[in-house]
């Protein structure tokens, strides 16, 4: 890799390392490699009365580490490798290579949604046997919650994504349909632990109350439609997956409650998202075609797959075909590089001309557009694969 040029700011020894052999690659990805001056140097001095000579002191503290949550999105579908395959190499990798609880969310919510549910797949992958997992996962609900970030603020209920102190944008948080995939988390504390709460703040968003309605009266129109206001896929827009993201919503709550509005809502979404004719997806290979984040809108669909295999038994045969147009660059005939076979990068978005909307949709093979990537590859093979067998 180094005699190809793969490293644009070439090589560095660290003389402090103790493996003689040991080497690492750092890449692109943004708040990866993290150091935090928690100290900041101190300096004093003082004369010695006995021998006239003067004592010079310095103090300061640092702490090293990282913290990419979008590791989380990989992880989802590296969990259900680990469920199909039973492949130990895919636990060590969470337990002794890295420590999954040690992963950063911040205070964005849907960071702390995703990183989360990293954390509840591989809890039950691995027959939710670690009460570890399971309560670091509460502990990072109940923070955001005490947050006070599930507001009206909209005029509705829903999660909003940071508090008004943040100083790079005073005043303009938002909401979408990522913040509010903490209805699945609560959804799982719920059945877990029958405490009320998390059931009775999942219902919240969904249904509202007296005063304020939820997400289904303010943005779902009927027969599978969702709207909402516009903006940026990333930031601003009420439904940058023009409702899909809400699939995994409904369908963590019928799984939890067995009431079929949730369900009607899930399967007439599904079927609305996935017919070309209505112009949210290419009308051979499936894929969104205008925003990013493609391996999340697998994700999505087959998390109402889940809940009516039967009903909508489309959905992996077209979930599949999404994979093999980026596997193959569209047989050889896509205008962009979506899937670098060199290192087997994957493009964030998958339209084979590119220009779409949202968090870097043309990066290939970085940390949040490969993670997505294995979500949807790992999620393909454990339903296709139990299909198979």
């Amino acid at each position: 890799m180094y005699a190809m040029g793969m490293f644009p700011k070439g090589s560095a020894v660290n003389h402090r390392f103790t493996d003689s052999d040991a080497w690492f690659i750092r890449t692109d990805a943004p708040n990866s490699m993290k150091h935090f001056e928690r100290v900041s140097q101190k300096t004093g001095f003082e004369g010695d009365f006995e021998t006239g000579n003067m004592r010079y002191k310095a103090r300061e503290r640092y702490s090293f580490g990282w913290s990419d949550w979008r590791g989380a999105y990989g992880l989802i579908g590296q969990a259900y490798l680990y469920k199909l395959t039973k492949n130990k190499s895919y636990l060590d990798f969470i337990t002794k290579e890295n420590n999954i609880l040690k992963l950063d969310n911040g205070e964005w919510v849907d960071d702390v949604a995703w990183v989360s549910l990293a954390i509840l797949n591989w809890w039950d992958a691995t027959g939710r046997k670690n009460d570890k997992w399971f309560n670091n996962v509460k502990k990072r609900y109940d923070r955001a919650r005490k947050s006070g970030l599930l507001l009206h603020e909209a005029g509705y209920w829903t999660w909003y994504n940071y508090k008004k102190r943040w100083f790079f944008n005073p005043g303009k948080r938002f909401t979408n349909s990522l913040m509010n995939q903490m209805v699945i988390i609560a959804c799982w504390l719920y059945e877990v632990t029958k405490e009320k709460k998390y059931l009775e703040d999942a219902l919240l968003i969904w249904n509202g109350d007296e005063k304020y309605p939820g997400i289904e009266k303010q943005l779902y129109k009927g027969n599978g439609i969702w709207k909402g206001k516009p903006g940026k896929a990333a930031f601003g827009a009420e439904l940058p997956f023009n409702g899909a993201g809400y699939l995994s919503v409904g369908s963590a709550l019928y799984k939890v409650t067995k009431n079929e509005k949730y369900k009607k809502i899930v399967i007439d979404t599904t079927k609305y998202l996935l017919n070309p004719k209505n112009n949210w997806v290419a009308e051979k290979y499936f894929y969104q075609k205008y925003v990013d984040c493609n391996g999340a809108f697998v994700n999505f669909l087959m998390d109402a797959y889940s809940i009516a295999p039967n009903k909508l038994s489309e959905v992996l045969p077209k979930c599949i075909k999404m994979l093999d147009h980026v596997w193959a660059n569209t047989n050889s005939q896509s205008g962009i590089v979506l899937h670098r076979k060199y290192d087997h990068g994957i493009r964030h978005g998958w339209h084979p001309e590119g220009g779409e909307d949202g968090y870097y949709p043309d990066e290939v093979g970085t940390v949040l557009a490969q993670g997505t990537a294995l979500t949807a590859w790992g999620i393909i093979a454990y339903y296709d694969g139990n299909k198979r067998n």
